[in-house]
């Protein structure tokens, strides 16, 4: 037995002994995966200097005489026009707007200066010395109602509206050559035309003469005023949000009994401003 024991004890050390003269094995670890950084989101772009772009000596010398009234560096930075924007200058007459919108987009932006031929015929002039000579080369015109309007759906970023929307119910006074009255398009037919060529979260920014409260619709005929109230009915029923209204242009002294273009109140009447987002 003693022997027996002693063999399995020597055994014991022998192992013991083999265990100890073997290369010692690393632990194998598994490296731990990690996600890679996420990707900064890339920076807004920053606004451009509207105050430079007003004061731009290339603008056209009839344009800078209306700046006092018109306030355009406060009014771009209202709209947010900005670098690369597609914009809609609906019903642009001369296009002292469409210019400054297209030096705010500049030249990797454009500006559609949309408006019924009847209009444009009363401004061709002015039009043909502002485009003259491809001066503002990021302008295209656009002739149509404001029911047809030709730009692609969701094409647009910021609709541009600015003392127009009276013009719907501009009836008699906004007759064509033969005494017609225009086919413009109703209300909610223009609002909707102009939510179709708005891209999703797109802006509509609108600029009017003041009526009184409650005045009829016949006040945008007779007065060329609309009640503001009336306004925002429209956009409202187009699904519009109103994101912003502004006393930029507010007058007081304006009793909103006269015509637009009557010398008393004419370039000094009480004007509403909107800013409006596509849902």
């Amino acid at each position: 037995m003693t022997k027996f024991v002693s063999k399995i004890a020597g055994a014991s050390l022998l192992a013991l002994a083999i265990a100890a003269c073997a290369p010692k094995q690393e632990a194998v670890t598994t490296p731990t995966e990690t996600a890679p950084p996420a990707a900064a989101a890339p920076a807004a772009p920053a606004a451009p200097d509207y105050a430079a772009i007003v004061a731009d000596p290339a603008r056209l010398v009839t344009d800078t005489a209306k700046d006092p009234n018109r306030k355009p560096a406060e009014l771009l930075a209202f709209a947010h026009i900005m670098p690369g924007q597609t914009v809609l200058d609906m019903e642009a007459g001369a296009g002292y707007s469409t210019e400054l919108l297209a030096r705010a987009v500049g030249p990797t932006g454009k500006v559609i200066m949309q408006q019924p031929k009847e209009f444009a015929g009363f401004y061709q002039k002015d039009i043909d010395a502002r485009l003259a000579n491809n001066r503002l080369p990021n302008v295209t015109q656009s002739f149509s109602m404001f029911d047809k309007m030709e730009p692609a759906d969701a094409s647009v970023d910021v609709v541009t509206w600015f003392q127009g929307p009276h013009e719907l119910f501009c009836k008699k006074a906004c007759a064509n050559d033969k005494g017609q009255p225009l086919p413009m398009g109703e209300p909610a037919a223009v609002f909707a035309e102009i939510a179709r060529v708005l891209k999703p979260g797109g802006t509509l920014v609108i600029i009017d003469h003041v009526a009184a409260q409650g005045s009829p619709t016949t006040s945008g005929n007779d007065l060329h005023r609309i009640d503001p109230l009336q306004i925002k009915a429209m956009a409202t029923a187009a699904n519009f949000a109103l994101e912003e209204e502004s006393d930029l242009f507010k007058n007081a002294a304006d009793d909103h009994k006269l015509g637009v273009f009557d010398d008393k109140i004419k370039g000094h009447t009480d004007q509403v401003l909107l800013r409006y987002k596509k849902p």
